[in-house]
């Protein structure tokens, strides 16, 4: 029978200046205290701390519609919760629509906000009554005109990602200059118009959205030197989770981003929307996953490969190039320790989690150990394969909120 593991950070390379410890996380270790049968992987979720970020990042953006970017973690408990507290979502395909409306949204409180489309797909979003889309080229607006005309759009330019764990800066999003023509088009055809950008995921620089409103304004002063009044700005996400690094607290982010829209867009805001994915619900989450194999690669080797039943194909996608560097608890913790490489269980060798972060684990720790991954409760549940080697997806528990 496994250990019972607490749930404070082992050892965070600094200080985080958002705390993942509060009396909900306590309800996570009595979940698995109470039931020990459970087959690993498996990811807990807390919706008491779900429902408390989006108070938190509602408070820190006042001015925000919050639009939760639903593959985060679409799970039906979490968007049934979000919808309660009045939550809007931002959605990727015609299926996320689905869930949004299954869960009680109205299409006026969703935004599909992927830029690459197919034309039906659109034209069945807009017949289920959405009526927020996202592009960032002529070919993409055409699909929009043709089936959604009675539309509001919002073009996508690209930021650097720079502060971002996961940057988006290549495949999404356009020049301001080809913006603004896209956009005096859009109005031309009788479409509301707005911008949005996404500064990166992770991203810890509070500044960045700052360093992307100022195109931002250049979009909006063409706009309206062709006598078109924008209709919004999207923020995009970006809000982090904590990891191994520390982050400011959400109202550094706030108090930098209302400062940013005044300075760029003036006291006068158009619709401020804002795409929280991983903010609401990382650090609601807890994985669970038991140790699979100890060896070590050579008599010279001191690095030990811990390999375990969750990986890149299990959940830990975010894992790839060791981007996102989750914090790691086991019930030895505090007693000695040593170098690990941490690895999933399929056959294939780019399944590998952390090799070159510094990542140590205590010497105590053998096969059918458990561990806990902290603050997985976004982009592991559906990051996860269906069967890749027939290992069946990662499973999720929801914890019930009170609201």
């Amino acid at each position: 029978m496994p250990k019972s593991l607490r749930l404070v950070p082992r050892r965070p390379s600094k200080p985080a200046a958002v705390a993942v410890e509060s009396p909900q996380s306590n309800r996570i270790a009595t979940f698995i205290a109470d039931n020990p049968g459970l087959e690993t992987p498996f990811v807990v979720v807390d919706l008491q701390i779900v429902a408390e970020r989006y108070r938190q990042l509602a408070s820190a953006l006042p001015m925000a519609d919050i639009f939760y970017a639903i593959k985060a973690n679409p799970a039906p408990e979490i968007l049934r919760l979000l919808v309660s507290l009045g939550s809007c979502f931002d959605v990727a395909s015609s299926n996320e629509v689905d869930m949004c409306l299954a869960a009680g949204a109205l299409p006026s409180q969703i935004s599909y906000g992927n830029t690459i489309k197919k034309q039906r797909d659109i034209e069945y979003a807009y017949d289920k009554g959405v009526r927020l889309f996202a592009f960032d080229c002529d070919a993409e607006l055409d699909k929009i005109v043709e089936v959604a005309p009675e539309a509001t759009v919002f073009c996508r330019i690209t930021t650097d990602g720079g502060g971002a764990d996961w940057p988006l800066s290549r495949k999404f999003g356009t020049t301001p200059a080809l913006a603004s023509d896209l956009l005096v088009a859009a109005a031309g055809k009788g479409l509301a118009v707005g911008v949005s950008f996404h500064v990166g995921s992770q991203q810890r620089d509070v500044h960045a959205w700052d360093k992307a409103l100022a195109p931002v304004a250049g979009v909006f002063a063409r706009l309206r030197n062709e006598g078109i009044i924008p209709a919004l700005v999207n923020l995009g996400g970006g809000f982090p989770g904590n990891y191994i690094d520390g982050i400011p607290a959400v109202d550094s982010y706030g108090e930098a981003i209302i400062a940013a829209l005044h300075r760029h867009i003036g006291p006068e805001l158009p619709q401020i929307i804002a795409e929280p994915g991983r903010y609401l619900v990382a650090d609601a989450g807890v994985m669970e996953a038991e140790v699979v194999l100890v060896s070590r690669r050579s008599f010279e080797d001191d690095v030990r490969w811990v390999y375990i039943d969750a990986g890149i194909y299990n959940g830990l996608a975010e894992a790839q190039g060791e981007a996102i560097k989750y914090r790691i608890e086991t019930a030895y913790d505090g007693g000695p320790a040593g170098r690990v490489a941490l690895a999933g269980p399929t056959c294939d060798s780019t399944d590998v989690i952390y090799e070159c972060t510094h990542y140590e684990l205590p010497l105590a720790l053998t096969a059918g150990d458990r561990i806990r991954l902290l603050s997985t409760g976004a982009y592991t549940t559906t990051y996860a394969s269906v069967a890749f080697n027939g290992f069946a997806p990662l499973r999720g528990h929801y914890l019930p909120a009170e609201v």
